[in-house]
């Protein structure tokens, strides 16, 4: 596919997710030399342009009307405007609308670009001390209780660091539910209202961390980036089995006779039964 060399732009813009200055020169030469402006809330966007003093007009464009509005955007783009899009405060599309519109945008078969900027996720990660050349960004994990353990359930075992948004209101429950999903040693980083005045970046244990919510009501307070280290690696031993396996069977082999023994421990680890069996008569032979 080619672009069509006649129609206007649609920009990306990132734009603060606290501190102002974070705007890039480019961020605002482009917001003020485009057509339109679409804003996933044209008050919070006006608010911003006041400040730097730009005069563009707003378009709505979020979660309920996207849709919608992308057929209208796109026509827009056909005729010759450039239309920029913004969220509420950061990149657009990260845990906020416009995937629709840059979808429908690109198989319109015309120009996207991005106009990078703050990312409260990016932003946790460079100064949270976890590992970084691998992770998961999960974005906003269920906000009923079953379904966020179920997912913290799922995401249990993933070896590598992973990222959740989390809102006040829930954060404390969110740390329960890993307590319970995770255990209380799992090491965490809460990086809350990041770039603003009350800027905290907390390192420590779910249960630490739990301990420090309860006891300071200002950290339950603002929007939190939670990352989560990943599960670590279980040590496997010369047998080839890991120490809870080995463990297992050897409760297990003390009790019963060496093939159900090996087959419960299967069914119970996940390990294949013909490695256990040869592992219980190497304990028998001991």
């Amino acid at each position: 596919m080619s672009e069509n060399s006649g129609a206007g732009t649609l920009y990306i813009v990132a734009t603060p997710i606290g501190n102002l200055g974070d705007l890039s020169p480019r961020a605002k030469d482009v917001l003020m030399s485009v057509d339109v402006i679409a804003a996933e809330d044209t008050r919070h966007t006006s608010r911003l342009l006041s400040h730097f003093g730009i005069k563009r007009p707003l378009l709505a464009c979020h979660d309920y009307n996207e849709r919608g509005r992308s057929e209208q955007i796109v026509r827009r783009l056909q005729d010759g405007e450039s239309i920029a899009l913004v969220s509420d405060a950061g990149t657009p599309l990260i845990s906020d609308p416009g995937y629709h519109l840059v979808n429908a945008v690109r198989e319109a078969d015309l120009k996207v670009v991005p106009i990078p900027g703050a990312c409260a996720m990016v932003a946790a990660l460079s100064v949270s001390g976890m590992p970084s050349d691998r992770f998961f960004f999960e974005g906003f994990l269920p906000a009923k209780g079953a379904g966020r353990r179920k997912r913290m359930t799922e995401l249990a075992d993933f070896p590598h660091t992973w990222i959740v948004y989390e809102s006040p209101h829930r954060i404390v429950d969110m740390l329960d539910d890993m307590a319970q999903e995770l255990g209380g040693d799992r090491r965490l980083v809460l990086a809350r209202e990041l770039t603003k005045t009350f800027e905290t970046v907390l390192s420590g244990t779910v249960s630490e961390l739990q301990d420090i919510l309860a006891e300071d009501e200002n950290q339950r307070r603002g929007e939190f980036v939670v990352l989560v280290h990943g599960a670590e690696k279980p040590e496997i031993l010369d047998d080839g089995l890991s120490e809870e396996a080995r463990r297992t069977l050897g409760v297990l082999v003390r009790e019963l006779p060496m093939k159900q023994a090996s087959q419960i421990a299967s069914k119970l680890t996940g390990v294949k039964s013909k490695l256990l069996y040869k592992a219980g008569l190497a304990m028998k032979g001991d």
